[in-house]
């Protein structure tokens, strides 16, 4: 239990140096084994972890599911789904921020990734709020919390290590997102009401537009339909594993790419450099959390975790709400994946040890990941929109935010209350 605590706090001084996370946790990690069991097995556990995670066919569907996000967001389906939000939705008191969650909740069911999804939307749907005179506070709360929703509606890259690291189905945990994903995204819409509500200025009302041009932007959405039917129906169905899925979803995207002519030859080669970019990044944060996670593994801490929650026979509920205050303060201070990656082999064996379903959980560490994206000073969605709206000051980008983070909250609150929520589809599955 020793050797674990002074590792988290030799990590947490290295990440307070500046020193990237994924080093950091391969450093202590290294450290931690060579001093557990000898120098040559700690330098063996490197160049194994690293080999196996590189050649790992089930960690395959992290790029193609880059890479299918990436055509995504060459195609410009981005602006399809907001148009046909905002002509349902713009007529009312908040409308176009409303429209700018739907349209986020419909881009991550293409995307997998909160970080691209609230950069597209703050280049779509900000134009369009300035214009009619919505604040600044709740244009980019909308856009940042909207954007979380790419994590939690499938294809999700979280989900995808998350499910790798504790063996669960990633099948399930993307079918399982599907239902909080939906109530999620109302939630947030009711935050969108209840600001103004409280300040009519803040979100005018825009023009009201015909059922037959609803209509008519409903009809430009299909290729979003169609390639989220045929990756989750798929894998629903168990017609394909969600690596076919997710390259035949890579395929999909590439051929919409083509067929809307937003592809040359410079343009695939962006996407497939940005892709690779964005895998080396999350595969060298990956890799410094496994060895990390071997060095606590080597130590007593994760069986003295599960013996210290059980002696005292708390009521199961109280140990998840006490675990999700402690995601939730820990999202406030720390990088969202490294985080996941850090936590989630100490209370992954607490919550299956209490009986509770490791899909349900899988949810819940979404749910915490996306408050973490909105939380000052170190969310990810804020960090993206600040630098895509230089003018707007961070004391509005944080003001803006906190309805937003009440309304997650409030999900993860429900989530706890509700476990079927995440459960009732993943039972169906063949």
């Amino acid at each position: 239990m020793t050797e674990a605590l002074v590792g988290f706090a030799a990590f947490l001084a290295l990440a307070f140096l500046r020193v990237p996370m994924a080093f950091a946790m391969g450093i202590v990690g290294f450290a931690g084994c060579a001093y557990k069991v000898n120098l040559v097995a700690a330098a063996s556990l490197i160049a194994q972890v690293t080999y196996e995670t590189g050649m790992s066919y089930t960690l395959s569907v992290i790029p193609l599911f880059i890479l299918m996000g990436n055509f995504v967001v060459r195609a410009r389906m981005s602006e399809e789904l907001y148009h046909a939000a905002y002509t349902f939705l713009s007529h009312r008191r908040g409308g176009l921020a409303m429209a700018t969650i739907v349209a986020c909740g419909g881009f991550g069911a293409i995307c997998g990734s909160s970080i691209a999804t609230a950069a597209t939307f703050a280049k779509v749907s900000y134009p369009s709020m300035h214009k009619y005179g919505y604040s600044d506070a709740l244009a980019v709360g909308a856009i940042a919390s909207g954007g979380t929703l790419g994590i939690l509606i499938p294809p999700s890259i979280i989900m995808v290590i998350y499910g790798i690291m504790t063996e669960t189905n990633i099948g399930k945990m993307f079918v399982a997102g599907i239902l909080p994903g939906i109530v999620c995204a109302f939630l947030l819409c009711l935050a969108v009401a209840w600001t103004t509500w409280r300040d009519t200025k803040a979100g005018p009302p825009a023009e009201r537009h015909t059922w037959a041009e609803r209509l008519q932007a409903l009809k430009s959405v299909w290729a979003v339909v169609a390639l989220f039917a045929v990756v989750i129906g798929g894998i629903y169905g168990g017609v394909f594993t969600a690596t076919e899925g997710a390259g035949i979803g890579a395929g999909g995207a590439f051929v919409f790419a083509l067929l809307r002519r937003a592809l040359g030859w410079q343009a695939l080669i962006d996407v497939l450099v940005e892709s690779a970019r964005t895998t080396s990044m999350l595969f060298m944060i990956l890799i410094g959390a496994l060895l990390f996670a071997n060095f606590i593994n080597y130590t007593t801490m994760p069986g003295e975790l599960k013996g210290f929650v059980t002696q005292f026979q708390l009521h199961p509920a109280l140990v998840v709400i006490a675990i999700c205050v402690i995601y939730v303060i820990l999202g406030a201070a720390m990088e969202e994946l490294s985080m996941i990656l850090l936590t989630v082999p100490l209370f992954f064996p607490v919550v299956t040890a209490l009986g509770y379903d490791p899909v349900w959980f899988g949810i819940m560490v979404v749910l915490v990941v996306q408050i973490g994206m909105i939380s000052p000073p170190v969310g990810m969605s804020l960090f993206v929109v600040k630098a895509l709206l230089p003018h707007v000051s961070i004391m509005t980008l944080f003001r803006g935010v906190t309805p937003f983070t009440v309304a997650l909250i409030a999900m993860l609150a429900v989530m706890v209350a509700v476990p079927g929520l995440a459960t009732w589809l993943p039972g169906f599955m063949k």
